[in-house]
């Protein structure tokens, strides 16, 4: 199995989670799924998934950073991790819970994600560096060839995603300034 450079104009089970969002999500969704998108081909990109493992990313990726419009805070971690955990246990995927719910809670760390969780979830590593990838605008690739997320960036536009965060973080540093937004992870 090697790793994908296909890009895929549309992934059914992402239509499907991310239009139950549609409404809440309002005039950010097109940047929002877009982000989506470009993350998860940075996810096939980087490594060589097994069906599983692309329906684990999806469903992950969905709902990372869904806690900005869940409960409008820039701490959205944890509610990003409870909407996870919805809809695992409404789909019967309760067993995969814990490597849902630790793809969004360490998809901001800063450093690699190694050790133990790492060797018994492969894919930390590689969402973490496929969200770091589409965040930083292309700048920090992580692996992903730079032409590809080129292309990524023609098929799926940013649709004011950067802004809208920017926006959202602009507000924690002014209230916070010495410190990093609770998103972040060391």
């Amino acid at each position: 199995m090697t790793a994908d450079l296909t890009i895929y104009p549309t992934l059914p089970l992402v239509e499907e989670i991310l239009e139950t969002w549609r409404e809440r999500i309002g005039a950010d969704y097109e940047g929002y799924k877009n982000h989506v998108y470009r993350m998860l081909h940075g996810c096939f990109a980087l490594h060589p998934c097994t069906k599983q493992d692309r329906v684990k990313l999806m469903i992950a990726a969905c709902h990372h950073d869904i806690g900005l419009w869940s409960d409008h805070t820039v701490d959205y971690l944890p509610p990003s991790m409870r909407e996870a955990s919805l809809y695992l246990r409404a789909h019967q995927h309760e067993a995969w819970e814990e490597e849902i719910t630790l793809l969004i809670d360490l998809h901001h760390k800063l450093r690699a994600i190694d050790g133990e969780q790492a060797a018994r979830y492969p894919l930390l590593e590689v969402f973490r560096r496929a969200d770091l990838a589409d965040f930083s605008l292309g700048l920090l690739l992580g692996g992903i060839p730079r032409p590809f997320m080129q292309q990524l960036k023609r098929q799926f536009p940013n649709a004011g995603f950067h802004k809208m965060l920017m926006k959202a973080a602009g507000g924690w540093f002014a209230r916070h300034p010495l410190s990093p937004p609770p998103f972040m992870k060391w």
